[in-house]
């Protein structure tokens, strides 16, 4: 079994090393998903107990949320008895060791969330290499909470809930989630966050603490699996005291060889080590299985990025050169301008509407003729039928051919009408394209 598990950590820790070093050069934030193991659970569900187990660590402990910002635990199997641990926080490398490594996370944290009880997602790294630890990268998130405590926002759940669906949302990640044995499943906020974005359970991962807190009736609970925990349930026991992590796994062994109702619990979903392996074996899988479509949408991200860094200007060594330059930008303009505002062609931006200007001045034109429409009645409902026109003729009458409109009266008549909708064409040209700000005043032109 050693010699199997060095093998497997020979095979998975360039391929972990590479994701890891991607997930430093930020390229999730391209919009490329790398695969993640990522933690959640209620506030109190012994989450950081879990976490302080797999690493060897302490984290840190308190009333009221610890964890106040995405942390992500690079843990690293070292062959020296000496463990190495660092804090990237803000592009900045900082050693620590296993004594003070819990208020360094608190400075840290400090740094990012402030002083207070906000949190952010904004992320600090951990990396923890140390003999005997799993090679697994995870990223734990603050726990549920629903109830804001003294000095915390009044929005803390729905602040807590926005960045956890944003890590669990992507099908490259993996939920490890974390539930106490004393509480009914189905009941967990944590439940109902993956199960909106895992129906099926096929990405969950259930990690059962406190199991020598109560179990009665846990046996039932993890084999009946009423909530779709489709990688299934690891039970364990937490630390306690100052129990050193050798002294803590030799008593959960006795507690899940010994006791009467938890020796009952197949021996594949009881332990910290169980859940170790389980862990490495997920996540070397979603690794092999994510890294090829990772790479092509590298590359096809390089090679866009290319295509525009060629479309931009060369590096200017004169000012002929830049006059020419400037000349072709202009040109490139007008040219578009043609297209959009006289052609009606907008193969440059398919998906833009408001760049779809010959579509968008027919509306406004529609309109523009339902609006002088509109006037023209709206006048001849506030005033009595044919009086003005009546009063105009009566005071041009003259010496003259009978059954013919006096020149000064239809004058008149046509100069009221115009003046009555004389602003609607102003009105018209100063008003804006729909979805953008596009003045289209000639004055705006110009």
């Amino acid at each position: 079994m050693a010699a199997l598990d060095k093998r497997r950590t020979a095979v998975i820790r360039p391929l972990l090393d590479a994701v890891d070093r991607l997930r430093h050069l930020k390229i999730m934030q391209e919009g490329i998903q790398l695969p993640t193991i990522v933690v959640v659970g209620d506030q109190s569900s012994g989450k950081s107990s879990v976490l302080e187990s797999l690493a060897g660590i302490s984290l840190p402990r308190g009333q009221g949320i610890c964890t106040r910002v995405p942390l992500i635990m690079r843990l690293q199997n070292h062959p020296s008895p000496q463990p190495a641990l660092f804090l990237d926080c803000g592009g900045k490398t900082v050693p620590t060791d296993e004594k003070h490594i819990a208020d360094a996370i608190v400075v840290a944290t400090e740094e990012i969330a402030g002083k207070g009880k906000q949190i952010s997602n904004s992320p600090l790294t951990l990396i923890v290499k140390k003999k005997g630890v799993p090679d697994l990268t995870m990223v734990d998130l603050p726990g549920i909470t629903r109830v804001p405590v003294h000095g915390q926002p009044e929005d803390i759940y729905e602040q807590i809930s926005k960045i956890i669906m944003e890590f669990i949302t992507p099908e490259e990640s993996i939920i490890l989630n974390v539930l106490s044995a004393s509480v009914d499943f189905s009941t967990c906020e944590s439940i109902r966050m993956s199960q909106k974005v895992d129906k099926s359970g096929q990405r969950t991962l259930a990690v059962v603490t406190k199991a020598d807190k109560s179990p009665e009736g846990l046996l039932e609970k993890v084999t009946a699996d009423d909530v779709n925990i489709g990688l299934r349930y690891i039970c364990v026991r937490n630390r306690i005291g100052d129990e050193s992590y050798d002294e803590a796994r030799a008593v959960e062994d006795r507690l899940f060889e010994t006791h009467p109702q938890l020796s009952r619990i197949s021996k594949s979903m009881v332990g910290i080590p169980v859940l170790a392996q389980k862990l490495v074996q997920i996540q070397a899988t979603i690794i092999v299985k994510c890294l090829p479509d990772i790479v092509r949408k590298i590359n096809d991200k390089l090679s866009s990025n290319l295509d525009d860094l060629n479309k931009l200007p060369r590096n200017m060594t004169s000012m002929a050169e830049a006059m020419t330059a400037f000349v072709h930008i202009l040109g490139c303009a007008k040219e578009s301008l043609r297209k959009i505002l006289l052609r009606g062609e907008f193969d440059e931006y398919p998906d833009e509407n408001e760049m779809h200007c010959t579509a968008r001045l027919a509306e406004m034109l529609d309109q523009y003729s339902k609006e002088m429409q509109s006037k023209t009645a709206e006048k001849n409902t506030k005033s009595s039928f044919l009086i003005d026109e009546i009063k105009i003729l009566e005071e041009t009458k003259a010496i003259g051919l009978p059954n013919f409109l006096p020149r000064a009266a239809f004058l008149t008549l046509l100069q009221k009408q115009v003046k009555s909708i004389s602003l609607t064409p102003f009105e018209f040209v100063d008003k804006e394209l729909p979805g953008k700000h596009t003045d289209l005043s000639l004055d705006a032109a110009f």
